[in-house]
């Protein structure tokens, strides 16, 4: 947290990750460019799995172009007063959007994958297997280029001065979790393969279209986690986290007898919150010797205190 004593401060609580920024953008176009391959050749061969594979592949080049362009509209709107603190938010509406699309997707891939399996049909197997390969090629080197800018400077490995630890992630979350995903996109190749592969040599064409019913799953799991993390963040349901109740430690432990009226705490940034703190005292008291106390949580960056003095009876 900033200086204490600052009245002066910036409402930039995140900053650009040019490389990151880069990546994304180039993993972006892969996906996008084996998705439409993988959608192609799965109509055209008629495989369900394959389609599958290519609309969860959909699911993540949506991701990836969504945090693409939040990069890149952050930080040419960093500075724009309008938003009061800063444009973070515009990644996690950005998420969010793309989630409810997702959930789409997945409807449609479900429907889809029943209708084979009420009705099959023939698999041009020969010509669909390759394809799978290569989508799992694309996903595994897409994995490759977002570690590369994965790792950061990672500080949640570390214990904090103060003598306790925090899980709080300061490294990119949002290019974390686009590599968590192409991990996710590989494991469906996987099982497109083996679909292929099972109804070329074993004959047991349903596995297609059951395959097609998992990558479902995936792509709808994918989607509803990512709606309730966004959803929680854009409607500031911060209250349950733990540094809730650290800030409540911090004033139980002022010199001064002090009691808690209302507390108000949202996130602005990757790991990082403002405070809004009212409090009650009899004793002599200020606000920058509370926002002193409470400046050993480096993750509340915006705290605002008010105090009312109470006369001792």
């Amino acid at each position: 947290m900033k200086n204490p004593d600052d009245n002066s401060h910036s409402h930039v609580f995140d900053f650009s990750n040019p490389i990151a920024e880069r990546r994304t953008r180039q993993v972006m176009w892969l996906t996008a460019a084996m998705m439409v391959v993988e959608i192609a050749a799965g109509t055209v061969f008629n495989s369900m799995a394959l389609l599958a594979d290519g609309w969860h592949m959909s699911s993540h080049a949506l991701a990836l172009g969504v945090s693409a362009g939040a990069y890149a509209l952050a930080r040419r709107l960093a500075n724009d007063p309008r938003f009061a603190f800063g444009t973070w938010k515009i990644e996690v509406l950005g998420g969010y959007t793309s989630a409810v699309f997702l959930m789409g997707v997945a409807a449609y891939m479900g429907i889809e994958s029943i209708a084979r399996l009420v009705t099959p049909s023939a698999i041009r197997f020969d010509e669909a297997i390759p394809v799978a390969i290569l989508g799992l090629a694309v996903n595994v080197v897409s994995a490759w280029l977002l570690s590369t800018g994965v790792g950061g400077h990672d500080h949640d490995r570390h214990a904090h001065g103060h003598g306790h630890h925090h899980g709080h992630e300061h490294h990119d979350l949002n290019l974390r979790s686009a590599y968590l995903h192409v991990v996710a996109d590989a494991l469906t190749s996987i099982l497109a393969i083996a679909a292929l592969i099972g109804g070329k040599y074993f004959g047991a064409s349903w596995l297609d279209p059951v395959m097609g019913l998992v990558g479902t799953l995936l792509v709808g799991r994918w989607a509803w986690g990512l709606l309730r993390d966004t959803g929680r963040v854009l409607l500031d349901a911060e209250m349950d986290a733990p540094v809730v109740e650290e800030v409540r430690d911090v004033v139980r432990g002022l010199p001064q007898p002090t009691t808690v009226r209302d507390l108000h705490l949202w996130r602005v940034g990757k790991g990082k919150y403002a405070c809004i703190l009212s409090l009650s005292t009899g004793a002599a008291l200020d606000a920058n010797a509370v926002r002193r106390a409470l400046s050993v949580h480096e993750e509340l960056v915006h705290v605002t205190v008010e105090l009312l003095h109470v006369t001792p009876r």
